[in-house]
């Protein structure tokens, strides 16, 4: 390289120069490639509707847990940049288009519960987020849509449903574009990441002092979830957790330290379930919720039975742990309440995620018995 420097310096520019050339050609290929927006066909007889409220992964998520949406769509809109990408959207702001069935919902129902979902108050972005990018909108597609959605607004403000004047802009006539993969779905992919992002962000907190108390603007029908709360509706929502005389008794006093006083057993000791590999499920050693799959199951070399997610969000509860120098994020059964492990942000791919749990706070249930058992329901997630 020295000689290629002192003897020909002009041959050595022309290398750079290629060099950052194609350097410069590969970059924009990737991005254009991964960050270009693309346009997926909708289903027949589905209808699209288009907001804005912030953060694109609250609003996906809350959509896609409403009846009669059969998909929600994080992209851009409203701007005047072609193509954008999450590092240069310019004057778009984060949107998702829902993708609805009108025989199920009409267009006036999603605009009711966009304004259940965020802050529509807030004219300089959204909670954590701040910026035009997650400030309010909605996108009509036609003169009808932004009757509606205007007729919407005007009632929330006549019940003073919000303690500062609703800045949602009403924008016809806007382009969506498609983020990038790995926007979609986000709450799914990243469950740890996307709950913490949310709960620090106060957008549950703020739906819930907005909306908590009022029955006066009631939705005519029926949402699955309103925000990230959990449907009590199951057999295991009655358990009662028995007293701590009766606890003891029941369990080992391995199984009692783990459980109830956060303690951790040590790595590949006897039936800790790390070197189980049959197919079946792992529970809830006390109310039996089921928590992890065998299909979800790896080998991390830790020594503890790790899973990359948990076989349902709904049985599973996370809370920060600061009992070492270091926070880590705890891992309790909804219902049981009782300590099962950590999870973690060095998993493998595509959520990234090393569920770490204890074998001694979980049972395990073999697919071949588990429709006896009452886990039938969850074969398909093991087979």
């Amino acid at each position: 390289m020295k000689n290629l420097i002192t003897e020909k310096p002009i041959l050595f520019a022309v290398a750079i120069i290629v060099v950052m050339i194609v350097a410069w050609v590969a970059y924009n290929t990737y991005t254009r490639a991964t960050s270009t927006a693309t346009e997926t066909p909708v289903a027949e007889g589905l209808e699209t509707a288009y907001f804005a409220g912030g953060c694109f992964w609250c609003i996906e998520a809350d959509y896609e847990k409403f009846d009669g949406v059969k998909e929600a769509i994080s992209g851009y809109m409203g701007g005047t940049i072609e193509n954008p990408t999450y590092q240069n959207h310019g004057d778009h702001r984060e949107t998702v288009e829902v993708r609805y069935n009108p025989d199920q919902v009409s267009y006036e129902k999603l605009v009711q519960y966009f304004f259940r979902i965020h802050d529509p108050t807030d004219e300089g972005g959204s909670f954590y987020d701040r910026g035009h990018s997650y400030t309010s909108a909605i996108y009509p597609q036609n003169d009808q849509e932004e009757r509606i959605a205007a007729k919407v607004i005007q009632d929330l403000e006549q019940k003073q449903v919000f303690e500062n004047p609703i800045v949602t802009s009403i924008e016809q006539g806007a382009t969506f574009w498609t983020a990038e993969d790995y926007h979609q779905d986000y709450y799914k992919k990243n469950v740890v990441r996307y709950k913490a992002y949310r709960l620090g962000s106060g957008r549950d907190a703020f739906i819930k002092s907005a909306w908590g108390n009022r029955d006066d603007f009631k939705l005519e029908t029926n949402a699955k979830k309103m925000t990230d709360t959990t449907n009590e509706t199951n057999r295991y929502s009655s358990y009662k957790k028995p007293s701590d005389e009766v606890l003891k008794e029941q369990l080992t006093p391995l199984q009692y330290d783990v459980t109830q006083k956060e303690g951790t057993e040590a790595p590949r000791s006897e039936g800790n379930l790390n070197d189980n590999h049959e197919d079946g499920i792992y529970v809830d050693i006390l109310s039996g919720e089921p928590l992890y799959s065998s299909r979800d199951k790896f080998k991390s070399g830790t020594g503890w039975p790790s899973f990359t997610k948990p076989i349902s969000d709904e049985f599973i509860i996370t809370k920060k742990d600061k009992k070492l120098f270091f926070s880590r994020t705890e891992v309790r059964s909804k219902y049981a309440d009782n300590h099962i492990g950590h999870v973690f942000n060095d998993g493998p791919e595509p959520r990234g995620e090393r569920w770490c749990m204890n074998g001694a706070a979980m049972t395990f249930i073999p697919l071949d018995q588990m429709e006896e058992k009452g886990y039938g329901e969850y074969i398909d997630k093991v087979n």
